[in-house]
């Protein structure tokens, strides 16, 4: 079993499986996000793996190298545990799509039924920051609100998980 990756690892494994440049320039601007995010509940006596943060945020869109369907974190999980990656990391990756996925949505998605809700706070930060970044640009949560609304309907459950996501980041940098 290998160890966390360091950044410079993880941009070599994202290049080495092909990820568009596009979405490692993503994957870099998710990092910083979740960096500062990440040490800023550290800093208020939260256990944050901050190596962790770090590496999971650089190769959250890894699934991307080969599809940019809603399985990409599925398929990311699969190459980080392919890779000998510690399964936190690969978890990272497989519950950072939108504000995760519960098992009665995966299985209408295709996906293989299981919850992909993210639950650590290495995992939501990640799941958070993603969020708020679209591309390389920082967006607000009412732009990512209104995006969720207008994609998935106002009362679609994502819009209410991509809340409560919010509300429990927010309580480990402000509790």
């Amino acid at each position: 079993m290998r160890g966390i990756p360091t950044r410079k690892e993880c941009i070599g494994i994202l290049l080495e499986a092909g990820t568009p440049e596009k979405v490692i320039k993503h994957c870099i601007a998710v990092s910083r996000y979740a960096l500062c995010l990440a040490k800023k509940a550290a800093g208020k006596g939260n256990n944050i793996n901050i190596k962790l943060v770090e590496a999971g945020s650089l190769l959250h869109d890894i699934g991307r190298s080969k599809t940019h369907g809603v399985e990409h974190g599925v398929v990311g999980a699969e190459i980080i545990r392919g890779l000998g990656f510690p399964e936190e990391l690969a978890l990272i990756v497989e519950r950072h799509v939108g504000a995760g996925i519960p098992k009665s949505e995966a299985e209408s998605l295709g996906l293989p039924p299981k919850d992909y809700l993210p639950l650590t706070p290495e995992e939501k930060i990640v799941a958070h920051a993603d969020n708020l970044t679209f591309g390389t640009r920082y967006v607000t949560m009412e732009k990512v609100l209104e995006r969720f609304k207008s994609e998935l309907g106002i009362e679609s459950p994502a819009v209410k998980r991509l809340v409560k996501l919010q509300k429990d980041v927010e309580e480990l940098i402000d509790p």
